[in-house]
């Protein structure tokens, strides 16, 4: 059983500006490339801020030369950054706190080495019922735990895993249902096994 990690998903060739890049030049790039946002990096590729197309409209309305003034007068600063070791799972979670679409993915000198979007996180997380329940069985079932898997039964619907069936301790269980939670794409998990004895295993 595993959580995926940025690194696995992120695109590493990313389109970076300067702090002196003019604005009109991140529009055009955005426009070309297809993407809604653009990290502001220095000499040496560390993340300073982040342009995005919401900041790029903001501008556009308030300022009619808005295409001339640098980069650095209209990024998000400091940007929200994640590292390519991260699950993708915590990705997701600064996402929703912060507002925001993409996230730079930074080394550990904080130097750009990706980017992780949302686009991203939700192809990840559009996962079948099928594949769910087969990561179940495989990863937690079989090679972590070393269950008989005929005597758990998994099903899946909508992203909700049902386990059930009678296991040797009270542990056992409780570790099945705690891993099953983790998996990328689970909603919810609902337990219904049961145990002969009480006990870590």
């Amino acid at each position: 059983m595993k959580q995926r990690r940025v690194g696995g998903v992120m695109t590493g060739d990313v389109v970076s500006a300067h702090s002196d890049t003019p604005t009109g030049e991140l529009a055009r790039w955005m426009r070309e490339f297809d993407i809604n946002g653009v990290p502001v990096v220095d000499a040496d590729d560390r993340v300073l801020g982040v342009v995005s197309a919401s900041d790029l409209a903001r501008a556009r309305r308030t300022d009619d030369g808005y295409q001339d003034r640098p980069a650095q007068t209209l990024m998000s600063a400091p940007a929200h950054t994640v590292r390519a070791d991260d699950s993708v799972v915590r990705a997701a979670r600064i996402m929703s706190a912060h507002g925001v679409e993409r996230l730079p993915v930074v080394d550990e000198e904080a130097r750009l080495v990706g980017m992780l979007t949302r686009r991203d996180v939700l192809k990840l997380f559009a996962r079948t019922d099928e594949e769910i329940r087969n990561e179940v069985i495989d990863e937690i079932v079989l090679r972590t735990l070393w269950l008989n898997p005929q005597r758990v039964d998994v099903s899946v619907r909508d992203g909700v895993v049902t386990v059930e069936g009678l296991l040797e301790s009270s542990g056992q269980a409780a570790a099945l249902v705690r891993m099953a939670r983790r998996i990328d794409g689970v909603t919810a998990v609902v337990d219904r096994l049961s145990h002969r004895r009480v006990g870590p295993w």
